[in-house]
């Protein structure tokens, strides 16, 4: 005959025992939940960091073109020596149904100039490697297309440029028109390098960026163009940092870089 104490030692272990069995099995859920959080989280930044290098990592999200990113987002700008308040006035806007009629001289040199809030930067244009590119180019200063836009892009971690050339300032900005790449056999981007953003093979419009800093890229990128003059001027952007909206060393520049006015011309 089992005794009362007996039979309290009893039932307090088989609590015990199911207590030990309710923990073994929630530690078991937790170790499941947590792994499936693991996976999911290592498959955003797999497909993430595939996405930024799949559509390119100069992308201009046009609205023409199916978007790679989300579009970087403006903030405020923190002051950078060097750099002033951009002249009054806004982007004009202006849209085109196709990519302009061929203008330029391939033969011919070609130089641009940008003012920026920051400072000026010199361009010599190649328009005999890629002359569709270079006769856009001085098609859209002509135009005044890309006065009072902001230079929306700045990457200063393994990549180095500025990106300008939207008028919208986000990144999805663009003419209205594309058109083919050029110049992409044996592509490098040295510092000085001037070349095409955008979201995939045969989507140029207006936006460019311009290298500071020796950097490697797959040679998807349009160059058509180097710098002459304002290397200094880029490096002093860069300095100022960015606001790292796209992740570590990418986003809108901390300095409030505009161009205000872009002009080119047969030299």
């Amino acid at each position: 005959m089992v005794s009362s104490e007996q039979r309290r030692r009893q039932l307090a272990r088989e609590k015990y025992e199911r207590q030990m069995e309710r923990r073994v099995e929630t530690q078991r859920k937790a170790r499941r939940r947590n792994a499936v959080v693991s996976a999911a989280v290592a498959a955003v930044v797999v497909i993430a960091g595939a996405g930024a290098w799949a559509g390119g990592v100069f992308d201009s999200k046009s609205k023409d073109a199916a978007p790679q990113a989300a579009p970087t987002p403006t903030a405020a700008a923190t002051p950078v020596k060097g750099c002033t308040e951009p002249a009054p006035g806004k982007p004009n806007g202006k849209q085109w149904k196709a990519e302009p009629a061929m203008s330029v001289d391939s033969g011919a040199k070609y130089t641009a100039t940008l003012e920026t809030s920051c400072g000026k930067v010199t361009m010599e244009l190649d328009a005999a490697k890629a002359p569709h590119t270079v006769n856009s180019f001085v098609f859209l200063a002509g135009e005044q297309y890309f006065d009072h836009t902001k230079c929306h892009r700045l990457t200063t971690s393994g990549i180095y440029v500025l990106q300008c050339g939207d008028p919208t300032g986000t990144g999805s900005g663009g003419p209205g028109y594309k058109f083919a790449d050029e110049n992409l056999t044996g592509a490098t981007y040295p510092a000085g390098t001037v070349a095409m953003a955008n979201a995939g093979p045969g989507t140029n419009g207006s936006q460019f960026f311009l290298v500071y800093k020796d950097t490697q890229l797959p040679p998807n990128y349009t160059p058509f163009g180097k710098i002459t003059g304002g290397l200094d001027v880029l490096n002093n952007i860069a300095g100022g940092g960015e606001n790292d909206a796209n992740g570590p060393g990418d986003g809108a520049p901390n300095a409030n870089v505009v161009l205000n006015s872009v002009t080119a011309a047969k030299s």
